[in-house]
């Protein structure tokens, strides 16, 4: 395949984990060379055991949307966007690239019950789930990381409250700044850009659901509001409050793959206009909706 025919899960797939290790650790020693990884590698292992359920005093992750494939593309896109701004001059200290990335792997650990909590999914905790998650990423790197830095890395976390404006976040530094703005493009990125981000919609709509968040009346109405979500709330969010961060996939594409796009953007603009396609052939009507869907992720019946 011509790397003009090339897509962004081509490169990469976020299903295959160690994958994703491996390019973290390929991607920070391009410019830190002595990286050692330690404790990112140890604390991606044990994440992924916290959402296998072989974590001690936790329950095994049931959120469908927000799983561990999820996580490993926002820690990809993350290492992504740090890699491009320092190709195109920006200058970070190896440790602050540590806490961003950190952050990445952290967020969305909130959702993970513990073991004692039996009823319903990790859904619930949706609003409100980065605290949930700050606390376990305190208590995990108490013994690694200094208080300081664990703190930072709570601040990156908080850029992924879409409700949050990041200018209320106290940063320590302005490197941790721009680190928490990674962060939060990461996290928005990773999902819009999804190869199947369409169909796990209706999976995110279950999440709403249970977690009583309002706005959508049935997953149907979640659909017809995806694109608005884009240009107002995601779109904005990356533009003015992010400072248009996500403009670094162009270099790291340039950069580490050689190719002259930005994969994020493209693969967001692909399931923006199939979306708007579908929309129009199945007359607001959910199950010919999802008949119509470019494959047959999901395999479950629909509330």
């Amino acid at each position: 395949m011509a790397p003009s025919e090339m897509k962004l899960y081509d490169y990469v797939d976020p299903v295959d984990a160690e994958c994703v290790r491996r390019e973290v650790e390929d991607l920070m020693r391009a410019f830190f060379p002595g990286y050692d990884g330690a404790i990112f590698r140890n604390a991606f292992a044990d994440v992924e055991r916290l959402f296998a359920g072989g974590y001690p005093g936790y329950r095994a992750s049931n959120t469908k949307y927000h799983n561990f494939e999820h996580t490993c593309s926002v820690v990809l896109a993350a290492v992504r966007l740090v890699y491009g701004a320092m190709v195109r001059g920006e200058t970070f200290a190896e440790g602050d690239c540590l806490k961003g990335l950190l952050a990445a792997l952290f967020h969305d650990v909130g959702l993970i019950q513990d073991e004692d909590d039996v009823q319903g999914t990790g859904a619930k905790h949706t609003v409100g789930h980065e605290e949930r998650s700050i606390q376990f990423m305190r208590c995990y790197l108490a013994d690694a990381l200094s208080e300081q830095d664990v703190e930072d890395i709570a601040d990156c976390i908080r850029c992924t409250i879409l409700a949050m404006s990041p200018g209320k976040i106290a940063f320590r530094t302005d490197a941790m700044r721009q680190m928490g703005y990674f962060t939060g493009t990461a996290d928005l990125l990773a999902q819009i850009a999804d190869r199947y981000y369409l169909e796990k919609l209706l999976l995110l709509f279950e999440e709403f659901k249970e977690a009583k968040l309002p706005g959508y009346g049935n997953a149907f109405d979640l659909v017809l509001k995806t694109r608005s979500f884009y240009k107002d709330v995601a779109r904005k969010r990356l533009d003015r409050e992010f400072q248009g961060a996500d403009r670094y996939m162009l270099a790291y594409s340039r950069s580490w793959l050689s190719v002259d796009k930005d994969l994020y953007r493209e693969a967001i603009e692909r399931n923006l206009a199939y979306l708007d396609k579908i929309l129009a052939e199945c007359n607001g009507d959910l199950d010919e909706f999802v008949a119509k869907l470019r494959r047959n992720y999901v395999n479950e019946p629909l509330c």
